[in-house]
């Protein structure tokens, strides 16, 4: 049974920094090898989910245009845990940011229905 569980949200001023953790459970590089792909996605009051950041079993990322040059996406697979790296917050990426896991496609992309797991969120507020 895979589990993704996502940490480090908070409040932040415009202009900081914040750290996202994703520990996953049950997946794995080696058992998900196929179909490896794990991603953040981050859902706005009254907007839809939005995919912003992905890695894929070859270690190659993408990021959202939104999110480009600010956020880095990496991974420690020892620890089977995922991070998101956000740097110069904007208010606009105040939002609850998910991680999510596995592809549903034969390539790693930023699209909601492409991934099967999914972790519960953790809530991120950038304000002055």
């Amino acid at each position: 049974q895979v589990q993704l569980v996502e940490s480090g949200g908070g409040s932040v001023q415009p202009g900081g920094s914040l750290r996202l953790s994703c520990a996953a459970s049950g997946y794995t590089y080696s058992t998900y090898y196929s179909s490896y792909c794990m991603g953040w996605f981050r859902q706005a009051p009254g907007k839809e989910r939005e995919g912003i950041a992905n890695i894929d079993r070859d270690g190659s990322t993408n990021y959202g245009d939104s999110v480009k040059g600010r956020f880095t996406i990496s991974q420690d697979n020892a620890k089977n845990t995922l991070y998101l790296q956000m740097n110069n917050l904007e208010p606009d990426d105040t939002a609850i940011y998910y991680c999510a896991a596995d592809s549903a496609v034969p390539i790693c992309t930023l699209i909601v229905p492409d991934f099967r797991f999914w972790g519960q969120g953790t809530q991120v507020t950038v304000s002055s």
